[in-house]
């Protein structure tokens, strides 16, 4: 579930453990589905003791985190992907038979750090990876991951989507179209630029990607700024264990059967790509589609 604004909250919350020097890594055995670690921990553990993290940085969905060696050639990359129930923590984790990663760790100097940073996951389908620096852009580079979702621009999606065949919906979870965005935070960004989420790429012109990408940086800012949905059963926290507080926000993730906050409509539910779609049948059209009396009433209450 994590997406970018959990992960760039994952990202901000672990900030303080940059400096500080890698005393152990161990990786706790459970009786829990195994986590896909590469290389083995048990080679993994001694190529991390002894290293300085020098940047904890965010590449769409991962955490990554800069390693120094004793050269400066020697430099590595611990990249963490949370996928589904993956959290980075620097407090206890809700439940110890789910820790996959537990860095110990020597804060630097006088600075008062986090002395341990602990990657937990609940239903295993999180992945850890050491790179070195060719390894890094095969793995989360420009040909891997689109422009970030903070950061892209209307030019950025039409050149990538503009001619699919593929519902907008669906092609905005492409990663290497814009880097960040999942399940819920392509159903608010729809709602928010009353698109309806079936919409096939190939009908919206260049001024319709400008406004979703207009509201793909907004949206996400915002949702980072609330530090990210904490849905369902919650799974997701903050790094230091707080829920956090989007889906009080959301116009249409989540909310079938309730009303449209701008006009009252129901909200409905399909499914795409095997995924759950929310989304407003008034307030969201496909292009030439007639808009009804009450969805335009108050559209723009909702762009």
């Amino acid at each position: 579930m994590p997406e970018l604004p959990e992960v760039e909250t994952m990202r901000r919350g672990i900030a303080g453990v940059v400096g500080a020097r890698i005393i152990a890594a161990d990786f706790p055995r459970s009786r829990v589905r195994p986590l896909s670690i590469q290389p083995r921990p048990a080679a993994l553990g001694p190529r991390l003791a002894g290293r300085t993290i020098t940047a904890v940085e965010r590449r769409g969905k991962r955490i990554v985190l800069e390693l120094a060696g004793t050269a400066s050639s020697d430099t590595r990359w611990l990249v963490i992907e949370p996928r589904m129930t993956g959290l980075m923590l620097v407090v206890e984790s809700p439940s110890p038979e789910h820790v996959r990663l537990m860095l110990h760790l020597e804060p630097s100097g006088r600075r008062k750090g986090p002395t341990r940073l602990l990657f937990w996951d609940r239903r295993g389908l999180g992945t850890i990876r050491l790179h070195d620096e060719a390894g890094l852009e095969a793995a989360c580079g420009s040909a891997k991951l689109g422009p970030d979702g903070l950061d892209v621009t209307g030019e950025n999606l039409a050149s990538h989507l503009q001619t699919s065949r593929r519902a907008v919906k669906v092609a905005l979870l492409d990663q290497r179209a814009v880097a960040g965005i999942g399940n819920i935070y392509a159903a608010e960004i729809l709602c928010r630029v009353g698109i309806d989420p079936r919409t096939p790429c190939r009908r919206l012109a260049q001024g319709a990607w400008e406004r979703i990408a207009t509201a793909t940086r907004s949206v996400l800012a915002e949702a980072v700024r609330f530090e990210g949905s904490s849905i369902g059963d919650e799974t997701y926290r903050t790094a230091d264990n707080r829920a956090g507080r989007f889906q009080h926000e959301h116009r249409v993730y989540g909310r079938e059967g309730e009303p449209c906050v701008a006009c009252g409509t129901s909200i409905i539910r399909i499914v795409q790509a095997q995924r759950a779609t929310f989304f407003c049948p008034a307030c969201q059209r496909r292009p030439g589609a007639r808009r009804t009396k009450r969805g335009e009433a108050r559209r723009n209450g909702v762009v």
